[in-house]
């Protein structure tokens, strides 16, 4: 069996430049060349996985079919290669050492001193291999986070040093990094790249194919200077131009035969062209729509949209599928008022309330929810999303006046959502959740059937608590129904209102399975059902 290739991925500069993004699309032209492949991503931070943090500090985290909390970045990995990931796809420097200091309690280093080197970097080298030594793959990317030169990110950039050194014919590294344009004196500078890359190689890491963002066009001059000041060729320096948007990018990076570049260092086969016949499609779809809807996404954190990066890339997904741009409006539902949610909502073609954790925003959840219920707008609740709309339909049509979540009032005489059974005993935050893909049986003659076309389905999860089933003969019987179920554990998944046009409520997070390939049908529907509202 061939050993598989490494492509490491490292940033310069400045951060969020796109790293991501183009590991995507560097993995989705090898894909569609026949090699098989997969991305991983090492953070730097100490937190063990992204599960306990803040929204705010680190945008969305993003749940595997497996269980795992990981970086946002694993949902563009996904989207971009419909394969899903796992676990071994995203390793912090928590873990990294959590598992060194696990082995040296147990005396395996036999009385050694523990050091960076070699014990953190022969464990990072450990875990950087395990899927290229799974057989499963022919190329792994790796991408390191944070920029060169972090402190944090010392341990993986000597690593990758080490690899290179090991399987120089094995490896390659992709540098990003920016090229700026300085309107003043009217020209880009390469300055920025110069030093960043210098940097890199001092640390013994030498760059093979340089990724220059850039907000013009780089000419070949600058390509040749660039080249020889950082000691690549000329034909491994490729411009990442800003786009529309990030679908484009795949295409943009064939253009520049980034694909090309890389297999011809690896030395795999580079002739023949990556075939990107349907992303282009795809964004010929998104860029020319036949009508337009307009959605309310309410939520607490919608000052950072990257909390919410899965559903707004799901419903762009649904938006080419469907032919029909979604405007989407971003309400921050902490600021809401039943006045103010009705004037800011009347004007939506449909309403999705957002997952969250905690009581703030929830009162603008449930104004909105009510709002959708009422006025017949197509309605949306996704995890939390949907205990608010089960918490509303108990208050205001059950007539259960306090009627809540114990997640928010553990005192409320109607816990009509409450803490999961498994749950009770658990007192550590991280990693304890209900987590990963769980089977759901759906009833036929609902939505969710319609939807999926299939009556056993399997979807992604991250909650705590859950719909108080003792209710449920009380919801049924006022107008709310069970259509989705866990077969294993009775829990209810999903929830309709047959009277209302569309409305669904799902426990789990569709967003998560939601590619460019194969769109989500909840996504898809939804758009659809918005409009049909608009009509």
């Amino acid at each position: 069996m061939a050993s598989a290739k490494y492509v490491f991925v490292t940033g310069g500069v400045t951060s969020s430049l796109g790293k991501g993004i183009i590991s995507a699309s560097l993995a989705t032209l090898l894909q569609s060349r026949g090699y098989r492949v997969t991305i991983q991503k090492f953070d730097p931070y100490l937190n063990v996985d992204p599960g306990t943090l803040n929204p705010y500090e680190h945008g969305e985290c993003y749940v595997t079919e497996d269980g795992a909390e990981t970086d946002l970045d694993l949902g563009h990995y996904e989207r971009f290669m419909n394969h899903p990931t796992s676990q071994a796809n995203n390793v912090t420097t928590g873990r990294i050492y959590q598992s060194v200091i696990q082995k040296e309690r147990r005396g395996d280093f036999l009385g050694k001193t523990v050091q960076v080197i070699p014990h953190i970097t022969n464990e990072i080298k450990e875990r950087m291999q395990i899927l290229g030594n799974s057989g499963d793959y022919d190329v792994v990317i790796t991408e390191i986070g944070g920029t060169v030169g972090d402190i944090e990110s010392l341990p993986y950039v000597e690593t990758v040093r080490q690899m290179c050194w090991k399987k120089p014919a094995d490896c390659a590294v992709v540098h990003l990094t920016l090229v700026p344009y300085l309107s003043a004196a009217g020209e880009l500078k390469t300055k920025p790249t110069q030093h960043s890359v210098k940097q890199l190689q001092e640390s013994g890491v030498f760059p093979d194919v340089l990724v220059c963002r850039t907000e013009h066009d780089i000419n070949a001059g600058i390509r040749r200077k660039i080249a020889l000041f950082c000691n690549v060729q000329p034909e491994a320096v490729i411009q990442s131009i800003d786009a529309a948007t990030i679908y484009d990018v795949p295409r943009l990076m064939k253009e520049e035969k980034l694909d090309q570049v890389v297999l011809k260092k690896l030395g795999l086969d580079n002739t023949g062209e990556s075939d990107v016949s349907h992303w282009e499609e795809f964004v010929h779809n998104l860029n020319n729509p036949t009508d337009t809807v307009e959605i309310a996404l309410v939520g607490k954190y919608v000052e950072l949209k990257d909390s919410y990066k899965s559903i707004s890339e799901a419903l762009i997904h649904a938006s080419a599928a469907t032919r029909c741009k979604v405007n989407l409006h971003w309400i921050h539902s902490e600021k809401l008022t039943e006045l103010s949610a009705a004037e800011a909502l009347k004007g939506m073609d449909a309403i999705l309330v957002a997952p969250g954790f905690g009581s703030r925003g929830i009162s603008g959840k449930l104004y909105s929810v009510r709002f959708a219920r009422e006025s017949n707008t197509p309605f949306l609740g996704i995890c939390l999303g949907m205990q608010a709309a089960v918490i509303e339909f108990a208050r205001n049509v059950l007539n259960f006046s306090d009627a809540h979540s114990k997640e928010m009032n553990p005192e409320t005489t109607h816990p009509v959502i409450d803490i999961m059974e498994e749950q009770k005993k658990i007192t550590n935050m991280g990693g304890t959740m209900r987590l990963g893909s769980c089977a759901c049986d759906l009833k036929k003659g609902t939505i969710a059937y319609e939807v999926y076309g299939e009556e056993h389905i399997n979807e992604r999860h991250r909650h705590r608590y859950e719909f108080n089933s003792k209710y449920l003969t009380d919801f049924e019987a006022a107008g709310m129904i069970s259509t989705g179920v866990n077969p294993k554990t009775g829990l209810v998944e999903i929830v309709e209102i047959p009277t209302h046009p569309w409305f669904v409520g799902v426990q789990f997070h569709p967003e998560y399975k939601s590619t460019v390939a194969n769109p989500h049908p909840l996504f898809v529907s939804f758009v659809k059902a918005a409009l049909k509202n608009k009509a």
